[in-house]
């Protein structure tokens, strides 16, 4: 069912644009979960490149680039911002940042690459449970958006 459930869910996002969907996003519940929280708890299959106790990485069903991989700290613990983090968070987030740096040399990105975090709607953040978009695989542009 769940299946199902994603399959369909990954149709209906892949037909809206980035902007149409972070219009119709909003930040969940203190205990209401999120496409991300499901694929970090293996309900919902996806391409895991990197995982380890504290975070999970994973292929972007609509890649940016040739690489595109996002990268979730496994428990939300109200992460779903950036903008909202905490004291608390700084273990994590460093966590992130070096596990972003693994997950780049594993992929083979010496050349160059992009770490995206979309902070709130005028960025075009869909989900909201923190998340890093680490793209590269070929010439990236500047500006970004």
């Amino acid at each position: 069912m769940l299946t199902r459930i994603a399959k369909r869910l990954t149709l209906i996002s892949r037909s809206l644009s980035e902007v149409d969907r972070a219009k119709i996003a909003r930040p969940p519940a203190e205990n209401e979960d999120t496409l991300f929280g499901k694929i970090a708890r293996k309900e919902i299959p996806a391409n895991i490149v990197y995982e380890d106790d504290k975070v999970l990485a994973f292929r972007d069903i609509s890649p940016a680039a040739p690489t595109h991989i996002l990268l979730i700290p496994k428990v939300r613990d109200s992460l779903t911002r950036l903008n909202q983090i905490q004291e608390k968070h700084k273990d994590i987030l460093g966590h992130m940042m070096w596990a972003a740096a693994e997950i780049a040399r594993n992929e083979k990105l010496e050349e160059g690459w992009r770490l995206v975090i979309n902070d709130g709607p005028l960025a075009c953040q869909s989900i909201y449970h923190l998340h890093f978009h680490i793209i590269g695989g070929r010439q990236l542009g500047w500006p970004p958006g």
